[in-house]
């Protein structure tokens, strides 16, 4: 059975064999394409489809005279952000572990708050916001866009500082003294759209980690919202937990 995924039935396919080829060493080859067609009941047209997208994805290998086989991408990071000792962003952290974090800024303006940002940050209806869109790479390959939003109000500059390099939780802290306390994490998954495949170099429609965050002040005061749209093939989402303290 090919589990359900929205979209053309390429994309079922391509979503059940990525897990299946997870499971598997590197190495092992797949069944020849006309037994992968009977299994999946699919034509010869969309199973190469959805293995050319495995393929691109670094997830799969075809080699002439061999067939296709296992693999695993080059590149996997975890995505974290810690909330048990500071709050510390995307940026922060992967640099950290030794990795080259890349920033393309995409959107930077003051906008009406979008309805979803006016709840999380507890705005008025006519409030505006900071809206920050950045295209965010590891070891120069597309890992996330990051969608962040701030009240206008509380952070006027941020509508015109270079974020292409540095941290935005570290700039809040060092431009206004944010008091960068807690934070509620969501995640999700939803699928790439056209504009948003491109970037990450994914095909349309594939499958994507939502991860929805909200940052607070002591007193429970929701100073920043975002949410990022990762590739889960070269992305893993981690959570520090404890028990007990602040």
């Amino acid at each position: 059975m090919v589990s359900p995924v929205s979209g053309p039935k390429y994309l079922s396919v391509r979503e059940h064999l990525r897990r299946r080829v997870a499971a598997l060493p590197e190495t092992t080859l797949l069944p020849p394409e006309p037994v992968l067609c009977a299994e999946y009941g699919v034509s010869r047209i969309t199973l190469r489809r959805a293995v050319d997208g495995l393929v691109a994805d670094g997830h799969l290998v075809r080699e002439q005279g061999r067939g296709t086989y296992v693999t695993r991408p080059a590149i996997r990071h975890e995505y974290r952000e810690s909330f048990v000792h500071r709050i510390a962003g995307f940026n922060s952290v992967m640099t950290e572990q030794g990795a080259q974090v890349g920033t393309t800024v995409l959107t930077q303006r003051i906008v009406p708050a979008p309805a979803a940002v006016v709840t999380e940050l507890r705005l008025d209806s006519a409030a505006d916001v900071v809206e920050l869109v950045r295209l965010r790479s590891v070891d120069g390959a597309p890992n996330h866009v990051a969608h962040s939003f701030l009240p206008a109000e509380l952070y006027p500059a941020a509508a015109v500082e270079d974020f292409r390099q540095g941290s935005l939780y570290d700039y809040l802290r060092r431009e206004y003294g944010a008091d960068l306390a807690h934070g509620r994490i969501v995640v999700d998954v939803g699928t790439a759209a056209p504009e948003e495949a491109e970037l990450l170099r994914v095909v349309a429609g594939s499958p994507l980690l939502v991860v929805r965050t909200t940052v607070r002040d002591s007193d429970g005061r929701p100073l920043v919202h975002s949410f990022s749209r990762l590739r889960p093939d070269v992305s893993q989402v981690e959570f520090e937990v404890s028990v007990g303290g602040r």
